[in-house]
């Protein structure tokens, strides 16, 4: 009896698996209706034309402005104290240089200053035509610029200073392409206040001198 029963389950268990193993069954599947509709898309509210239809031709805008009598008004040809702008001025750096004529043949004393400080800022350029000045700076007979060309913006040193008289000579090492030597000086103290404002014209190997006095 149990053998019979082992060949029965035998003979099942290989039918069955004959049966998922056949490869050539027909899957069938039944369509489905759908409902869905072709897209609209977004509808956007209608945009009415502008009209000019309620243009009036006759209209015209307002041209003048009353201004009552009493009422205080602007003097445009008054002075108004700022400084006059004329286009017919030609900036210091495309102006020619002076002649360099004989009255620059000589030595040039720029004045002297005093401060307490301990130091004062040389500043030094060409005022006129920059055309290739040089110069060359002593304090109390020792080089402290050897050769400066001066160029049409400020430059300088720093000068330490020693009690009493300094004296400060610039002399011309060239006239540059035209004219004598230009420049316009400027020296600060140590606050950084302007404390003398020159200009000098020199021929070749001239000088100019000031003279900075540190007081106690």
């Amino acid at each position: 009896m149990r053998t019979f029963l082992t060949i029965f389950l035998c003979f099942s268990w290989i039918a069955l698996m004959a049966q998922i193993d056949n490869r050539d069954v027909e899957l069938k599947l039944d369509p489905i209706e759908d409902d869905f509709s072709d897209p609209t898309g977004v509808e956007l509210p209608a945009l009415s034309q502008p009209s000019l239809s309620d243009f009036d031709p006759n209209f015209k805008p307002n041209t003048t402005l009353e201004i009552p009598d009493d009422k205080e008004k602007v003097d445009f040809t008054a002075d108004d104290g700022l400084m006059d702008y004329t286009s017919n001025i030609v900036p210091k750096a495309f102006k020619k240089d002076k002649e360099a004529s004989e009255e620059f043949a000589r030595d040039q004393y720029l004045g002297d200053v005093g401060t307490s400080g301990g130091f004062v800022m040389v500043k030094y350029r060409d005022h006129e035509f920059v055309d290739g000045d040089r110069i060359r700076v002593f304090c109390n007979g020792d080089v402290v610029q050897s050769d400066v060309s001066l160029g049409g913006s400020f430059r300088g040193f720093t000068l330490t200073l020693e009690p009493g008289l300094n004296k400060i000579v610039f002399q011309a090492l060239n006239q540059g392409s035209s004219g004598p030597n230009t420049a316009e000086l400027h020296v600060y103290n140590d606050k950084g206040q302007l404390i003398s404002a020159a200009e000098w014209n020199l021929l070749t190997g001239h000088k100019a001198v000031i003279d900075v006095m540190k007081n106690d």
